[in-house]
């Protein structure tokens, strides 16, 4: 009588049936959370990179040697250039300025470039300082900036320099770990990139 007394109780039954439902309520939960962090972090890294792109085009160039370069007198790509003749975009290649081991460099990648000179470590840090107030996760081996030629700017600038180049942003590096995984994986995100013309190119901060 007792065992079958046992078998027809079902004072426990909600108990067995919650425990089976429970992990998946959490996955679930976690999901939703985690689907949340994964937009805001990569709108986080987003914004971090166009306000970079913003610091690096009205702050000092980085690659000093295209700022100090004249176009009078040169030829760029097939033209000779006179005072005052606007610039072609193969007036300037692609220049790539990052840190690597711990130092930065600029390096041209393709088409003519002046020399570059020393890198301006203070232009570069002023881009990365900025992008870490945006999302604090940015290191400055994330962050790569790139020069090249626009067709904007003039041989002979009496106001500054000749050449007004495109300049993009790289967050390159970051990662998401969502919770529902217990942070274990790391799944890498897209580079983001943001390009802007550059403007003075001498300031030393930026709205």
């Amino acid at each position: 009588m007792m065992g079958l007394r046992l078998l027809r109780d079902r004072s426990g039954s909600s108990a067995a049936e919650f425990g089976l439902v429970l992990p998946l309520l959490l996955i679930l939960l976690l999901g939703m959370i985690d689907a949340g962090r994964f937009i805001w972090e990569y709108n986080r890294a987003e914004k971090a990179t166009q306000a970079g792109a913003r610091v690096a085009v009205v702050t000092q160039i980085i690659p000093q040697g295209v700022a100090d370069f004249k176009y009078v007198g040169q030829t760029v790509g097939g033209t000779a250039y006179i005072q005052g003749d606007p610039l072609q975009p193969s007036a300037l290649g692609e220049i790539k300025c990052e840190q690597s081991g711990g130092s930065l460099g600029c390096s041209c990648e393709s088409g003519f470039c002046p020399t570059l000179g020393t890198a301006n470590t203070g232009g570069f840090d002023a881009v990365v300082t900025r992008m870490k107030a945006m999302d604090p996760r940015v290191s400055a081996n994330s962050v790569v900036v790139e020069y090249r030629g626009s067709g904007v700017g003039y041989a002979g600038d009496p106001g500054g320099m000749d050449i007004a180049p495109l300049v993009t942003v790289t967050l390159k590096g970051m990662s998401f770990r969502p919770l529902v995984l217990f942070n274990a994986v790391a799944f890498p995100l897209p580079p983001f990139r943001t390009t802007l013309t550059a403007e003075d190119s001498s300031g030393s901060v930026s709205n």
